[in-house]
């Protein structure tokens, strides 16, 4: 590979080699080694065909027939990938303090057309608008020096899960039905589990935040979390919970759900912000950018969530509500719920918080660098074979920038490891 030393060029080969292994039938192996060092070489466009003419320009057909087989039809395992560039980037992140979360996140691929698999007029928090796109959600492994997307799986809205004909057209397997964002995201986080990865808080959006069921999942699981929410969301201000049950009247069966009145009501997060005395609020500073010191300010305090609870028997458990509000803006710009122990610093709930800024880079980089959103199929498992070998080929660079990087040298910059007895306020079993 062109512009790799030699020590890099063996660790490159050797990774090819471990890649080449785990597709199966050795007539794979050699078009995986092809598609992989086209991805890695410089050129604007980095699907099949300009891959194709890149490497061998002398039988662009021949090399193009080969390449579209084995990326588009062969039926190899995109998890076995993953997990090799998972372990190739776990080796080096391990230098740097190890896994400091688990990032939650989706990208939107826009497309011409209504052909291509999972493809139709939909909200992409990347584009930041509706448009004609596909979306695929993820799981990252991420720390403050490195991170690489470990799942990757594309959202199927429901207008194609419920359409047959388009379903068989594009290959989409029988058993995939139609599923939210944040219960592929659940299943995604299951299987990255069972396979034995290194866990660690689940860092998200409010895309997810927002929804009960998702955060609700990720406690059952026994998961902590760090996820936005939006600024509309009912939370009980410290030391307020809802009223108890009615009292018993003798009539009828006794009252057991919570309550609420004209004078006992919950704030949105907006307005408890708002209430929050000056002294609550600190600048907090939590890496460093390419223009100095990244800070705001925070503030964080314990409430408990009041979504619907006057359906519930007993209130939902204290979580952190951490709120941020520059100075200087009419009104804070971010917030986000926590299930962290109660004595973590308020400096490493903003740097979980801040967590997601390197999977916006990670993107950045497969988009521009390595070509995730230019696959020109239509194919369910061509999606799905093009994103494992960018995110192969990324998985690597991303292992040998973490090689080359010192560790970092300064004790309180080290993440904290949650104890193994640990469980999410509300989980079962739970102090």
């Amino acid at each position: 590979m062109p512009g790799l030393s030699e020590p890099e060029e063996r660790r490159f080969d050797g990774y090819l080699e471990q890649l080449s292994l785990a597709v199966g039938h050795e007539d794979r192996r050699d078009p995986l080694r092809t598609y992989l060092v086209g991805l890695c070489l410089p050129g604007e466009r980095k699907s099949i065909e300009p891959i194709a003419a890149r490497v061998d320009p002398r039988h662009v057909s021949a090399r193009h027939q080969s390449l579209h087989h084995f990326v588009a039809l062969a039926p190899w395992d995109d998890r076995a990938l993953l997990r090799i560039a998972d372990r190739a980037v776990l080796d080096q992140m391990d230098r740097h303090g190890g896994v400091m979360a688990w990032s939650v996140d989706d990208t939107g691929i826009p497309k011409k057309g209504t052909h291509s698999v999972g493809v139709t007029r939909q909200y992409s928090g990347n584009l930041g608008k509706q448009d004609n796109c596909q979306v695929a959600v993820s799981i990252s492994l991420v720390n403050e020096a490195v991170s690489v997307p470990s799942a990757y799986c594309p959202y199927l809205p429901e207008e194609w899960a419920r359409d047959r004909a388009r379903r068989k057209t594009v290959g989409v397997p029988a058993e995939i039905r139609f599923r939210t964002k944040g219960q592929i995201a659940l299943e995604q986080i299951d299987a990255l589990r069972a396979e034995g990865l290194p866990e660690a808080p689940v860092v998200a959006d409010a895309g997810y935040g927002t929804s009960h069921e998702f955060r609700e999942g990720l406690t059952a699981r026994g998961l902590a979390y760090v996820v936005g929410i939006q600024s509309t969301a009912t939370l009980w201000p410290p030391g307020k919970t809802p009223l108890a049950p009615a009292p018993y009247r003798g009539n009828g069966r006794p009252s057991v759900r919570l309550r609420r009145n004209a004078e006992h009501r919950p704030l949105d997060a907006l307005a408890l912000a708002r209430s929050l005395p000056k002294q609550e609020w600190e600048e907090v500073a939590w890496r460093e950018g390419t223009k100095g010191l990244l800070s705001s300010r925070f503030a964080r305090v314990p409430v408990r969530v009041a979504h619907r609870d006057y359906n519930r028997r007993s209130p939902r458990p204290v979580e952190w509500l951490l709120i941020e509000w520059p100075e200087g803006e009419e009104a804070p710009t971010k917030y986000w719920l926590s299930t962290l122990p109660a004595d973590t610093p308020t400096e490493m709930l903003v740097r979980w918080a801040k967590a997601r800024w390197r999977i916006e880079r990670d993107y950045e980089e497969l988009k521009q660098e390595f070509g995730l959103d230019q696959f020109e199929g239509r194919g369910w498992r061509g999606f799905h074979h093009h994103a494992t070998l960018c995110i192969a080929a990324y998985g690597f660079l991303a292992a040998e920038r973490a090689r080359h990087s010192p560790p970092r040298p300064l004790a309180f910059l080290q993440i904290p490891r949650l104890p193994a007895s640990y469980r999410p306020r509300g989980t079962p079993g739970s102090s």
